[in-house]
């Protein structure tokens, strides 16, 4: 296990996504949402209840994406599924196809990028933690969806258990939006409602149950939770376990965040809780001021802390 004492390797990225031809060509075999199409030279995905996204191929490669990396002053960086487009959800058959796909395609990135491993959740098992990890993956993420009730993270025990004996993370990401879309709604629409009020039930239901399934599980929670901790005096008004919130396990990304959230949230769950994310390609994050304000000092010591050493991981 790498030397967690040393500066080495702590300043990654722990929330981007990568849109490989891999994942691209199975998307394209689909004929239910989620799929992508050519539409007039663009690759466009198609979502049950959101609307059109581009993607931009020109970015889509390793090279660029590693250009990225040194452009922001990154040692590296860590790729998950854009849990959004519901592969997780899907009938175990379909949803391990695209898994697979999403899998190879990040393992194509190679050097300076490690993989958050995807698993499905239709009938999702300790084996199925046990797969991924042995791809070599840092740790797993879930949608915040598959978290956001106290019912839903018993039926998540079993992996959740799993993952604290392979003493890896889990990641926590926004997960499908549950209505459709008006034609009003503007494109942002989603990452300020339905992804927000997601984290923010993830991070409440695991305070109330899930860290008495898994005592000793790191907990990576996208986008500051949503801003969740902040809510710790209401819950504590309302007679919930408020006391948890200072949780030493529990760990906050920035993605989508600027300065300012991130001082704010740091200040409710301690400073050495929070991580980098940008959420890139998604988000620019210089647009936020991001990585510049970074104190790397204090987010590389989390970083280390929250990987468990394994930071951008060993594939075999």
């Amino acid at each position: 296990m790498p030397d967690t004492s040393s500066p080495a390797q702590t300043r990654i990225d722990v929330h981007q996504h990568y849109w490989s031809e891999e994942l691209l060509d199975a998307l394209r075999g689909r004929a239910a949402p989620p799929y992508v199409r050519t539409e007039n030279g663009l690759e466009v995905l198609f979502l049950a209840a959101e609307r059109p996204y581009v993607i931009d191929l020109s970015r889509e490669a390793p090279d660029p994406r590693a250009e990225l990396l040194e452009r922001d002053g990154l040692e590296g960086a860590l790729v998950c599924l854009s849990s959004p487009l519901g592969i997780e959800s899907l009938p175990r058959p379909e949803s391990m196809a695209l898994l697979d796909a999403y899998h190879e395609g990040a393992v194509a990135l190679g050097e300076g990028f490690g993989i958050w491993g995807a698993v499905p959740l239709d009938r999702l098992g300790p084996d199925d933690v046990d797969d991924v990890l042995a791809r070599g993956c840092v740790g797993v993420s879930l949608p915040a969806t598959a978290l956001a009730s106290v019912e839903r993270i018993g039926v998540l025990a079993p992996a959740l258990r799993r993952l604290q004996e392979h003493e890896v993370p889990l990641f926590v990401h926004p997960g499908p939006n549950g209505s459709r879309p008006a034609l009003a709604d503007p494109l942002w629409w989603p990452a300020l409602s339905c992804y927000v009020a997601q984290m923010q039930a993830a991070w409440l239901a695991f305070l109330a149950t899930g860290r008495l399934i898994a005592p000793r599980l790191p907990v990576v929670f996208a986008m500051l939770a949503g801003l969740a901790p902040l809510h710790a005096e209401r819950l504590r008004s309302r007679g919930g376990p408020s006391a948890r919130a200072a949780d030493p396990l529990l760990f906050y990304d920035t993605s989508s965040y600027g300065p300012e959230a991130v001082s704010m949230v740091a200040r409710a769950v301690g400073e050495g809780q929070i991580l980098y994310g940008s959420d890139r390609p998604v988000v620019e994050p210089a647009d936020l001021d991001m990585p510049l304000s970074v104190d790397w000092d204090r987010v590389g010591a989390a970083t280390a802390r929250a990987l468990g050493g394994r930071l951008l991981g060993a594939r075999p």
